[in-house]
């Protein structure tokens, strides 16, 4: 199962390159609903895909089908209303515990050990990773519901775009998932049903990235307002298990700050957070007994190390 992730490819182009050394022929199909309304204006993309791109459409095809589903149009509001009600509850306790966290490590003890300090600091942060794991159900709750609501099972012009889209990728060589807007493009992915097959290779980068992984998680320490703790936003595809993609990283992470990144890394201590900064190019091999195992790095990636420096993966 070949997998390549990106960085972000606005001003740094690698994607017609990484295509070309798959060394396969045939159609590319291109996932790049995350643009919204822009999903059309695919000339570009596909330029740099070598003029093999055909456009799956499934933001398009999102807003047709609900336009004729008015049954299906309510569930999907409703599942948008519910998952944007858990998120600012899920919002008002994470922030709490990542900032507890932090004032929990910045205290010194004031005993001759460290004891009392260091169990303060392990049981804030499992708390933290508490409201993760109680959003991560909620959010799963949620998704599960909509998916097998008899709503989403009878929609005869859902199943045709379901239908069109699964023989479209059967057919593609490739698959390739841009950016743009992480959760429309979760949205659109999950309301299509959209399934890679394990041997079909893939090309990923920014919020394609993201979604190729589970969980999708957001981050942006230099946010003006709001919460400013890294967040769990969806589920993602889980193609990449193991993996937290981390594009534009640089731009939106303090990778200076020690603690801070630290605290990032203990949070999800089954996962290796890895930057996609300009000029990234992680392929993954996994094995075909084990595609939903966890995979680690390839030789040379970046990644966040539990003493929250930036570190390169196989180097002694």
């Amino acid at each position: 199962m070949t997998t390549i992730l990106l960085g972000p490819q606005r001003f740094t182009t690698t994607a017609q390159a990484v295509l070309r050394s798959l060394s396969v022929d045939g159609p590319v199909a291109m996932v790049n609903a995350g643009w919204e309304e822009r999903e059309v204006d695919d000339a570009e993309l596909d330029g740099v895909l070598d003029h093999r791109g055909f456009n799956l459409r499934l933001y398009q095809r999102a807003v047709e089908v609900l336009a004729a589903d008015r049954a299906l149009r309510r569930a999907v509001l409703e599942h948008r209303a519910c998952h944007a009600e858990l998120r600012a509850f899920y919002g008002l306790r994470l922030q709490a515990a990542w900032d507890t966290v932090l004032a929990v490590r910045r205290r010194p003890s004031r005993l001759a050990t460290d004891d009392v300090r260091d169990g303060a600091v392990r049981s804030a942060m499992q708390a933290l990773r508490d409201v993760d794991d109680w959003y991560a159900y909620e959010v799963a709750r949620i998704v599960e519901g909509t998916a097998t609501s008899d709503v989403v099972r009878s929609s005869e012009a859902l199943a045709r775009h379901r239908e069109e889209v699964a023989e479209a990728i059967a057919a593609a060589s490739v698959v390739v998932l841009a950016g743009g807007h992480v959760g429309i493009l979760m949205e659109t992915l999950r309301l299509l049903d959209v399934s890679v097959p394990a041997e079909k290779p893939v090309i990923a980068w920014s919020a394609g990235a993201m979604a190729l992984c589970d969980p999708v998680v957001l981050f942006h320490d230099f946010a003006p307002q709001g919460v400013t703790a890294p967040e769990v936003h969806d589920r993602g595809l889980g193609r990449l298990r193991g993996i937290v993609p981390l594009p534009h990283a640089r731009r939106r992470l303090a990778l200076d700050d020690r603690e801070r990144m630290t605290v990032f890394a203990e949070r999800f201590p089954a996962h290796h957070l890895l930057p996609l900064d300009d000029g990234t190019v992680l392929r993954f091999e996994a094995t075909p007994d084990r595609p939903d195992a966890r995979v680690e790095p390839p030789e040379g990636a970046r990644f966040i190390g539990r003493d929250g420096t930036v570190e390169t993966w196989g180097a002694r």
